[in-house]
């Protein structure tokens, strides 16, 4: 069977090269657009990788404003697709009315927890991942000040910054961080201008660093930093390639792998349900090198990186988690 994704008004069953019959996996696509280089790319790009090895299909459908999510969840399910993943916070709510509906349905959300017998919730340690890039970001810094552009307001994003704060200032506590976010509704994840200017503004209280958190948005940060001529650190995906040579580094945060092995897993019927939390010691978050950005990072800073891995990993750093208390010591909003 040629690879292929489906939309919802395509059959709901298809073959492995095996013969063996299941229900297609559906993916639904956030807030912020499917090629927005970073987290909706991300599960975009595992889903295609899915197909591409397997030869399976899938459905897939593209949230365009907030009243699609109970329809499109419903639809989903309606057309027989199996498991179901769901992509964000914002889909958590609706999820909880959702999968009671549908028992036989196994529904998969990437970044929410939500306990229902159907449910498999995936969470990422953000904020291990964004200690890293901080490291890495206050010894490059040579103003003493270091910044952090987020998406629209919500723990989560303040998680991002948390960690990030904290780790530049494990280089130095008397270094600066600014922090933005660029608004407080879902439109947050999709105004490149707006994050451009925040990160103009930035610059102008001296940052040479600046790492975004903001879906869509954050093309708009990654271009201004280069057309300022500072270093940007991208998120979710790996962003390096999008800029050369002011990119220092991304967090990435392995969506792409939740979603192809959430796709593999239920084939076989091996989701189980309840939470799954992926870090730095699976490589769930963690820091890209590659080619675009390698001429950047000193050898000191991969070892101070590779350090501070190993110690979170053992318990000998601590970072703090502001989901814990919607707290953050090392960074005022």
């Amino acid at each position: 069977m040629s690879m292929t994704k489906t939309f919802l008004g395509a059959a709901g069953v298809c073959a492995l090269a095996t013969g063996a019959a299941f229900a297609e996996p559906g993916l639904i696509i956030d807030l912020g657009g499917k090629f927005d280089r970073s987290f909706n790319e991300g599960a975009y790009n595992g889903a295609q990788r899915w197909a591409e090895e397997t030869g399976g299909d899938y459905m897939e459908t593209e949230l365009t404003s907030e009243a699609q999510r109970e329809q499109n969840m419903r639809r989903m399910a309606d057309r027989g697709a199996n498991p179901i993943v769901t992509m964000g916070f914002a889909n958590a709510s609706t999820l909880e009315q959702v999968a009671p509906d549908y028992p036989e349905t196994t529904f998969v959300i990437i970044d929410a927890v939500v306990d229902q017998p159907n449910v498999q919730s995936i969470m990422f340690d953000e904020h291990t991942g964004s200690y890293l890039v901080g490291i890495m970001a206050g010894m490059a810094s040579e103003t003493g000040t270091v910044s952090f552009v987020g998406g629209m307001d919500v723990p989560l994003i303040r998680r991002f910054a948390c960690g990030y704060a904290q780790g530049a200032k494990s280089v130095d506590e008397n270094i600066d961080v600014v922090a933005n976010m660029t608004g407080t509704t879902p439109a947050a994840w999709n105004d490149p201008v707006r994050g451009g200017e925040l990160t103009r503004s930035q610059i102008g209280q001296g940052s040479d660093v600046v790492y975004s958190a903001a879906g869509g948005t954050g093309v708009g940060v990654l271009q201004a930093a280069e057309d300022e001529d500072i270093l940007a650190i991208g998120v979710d995906s790996n962003q390096n390639y999008l800029h050369p040579g002011t990119m220092l580094t991304s967090m990435v945060k392995r969506v792409d792998n939740a979603v192809y092995d959430t796709f593999m897993a239920g084939t076989d019927g091996q989701i189980e349900p309840g939470l799954q939390t992926k870090g730095l010691a699976d490589d769930g978050v963690g820091v890209a090198m590659d080619e675009f950005n390698e001429d950047l990072v000193t050898e000191e800073m991969l070892t101070a990186v590779q350090e501070a891995r190993d110690a979170i990993i053992a318990g000998e750093i601590e970072v703090h988690d502001y989901y814990d208390d919607d707290s953050c010591p090392a960074l005022t909003f």
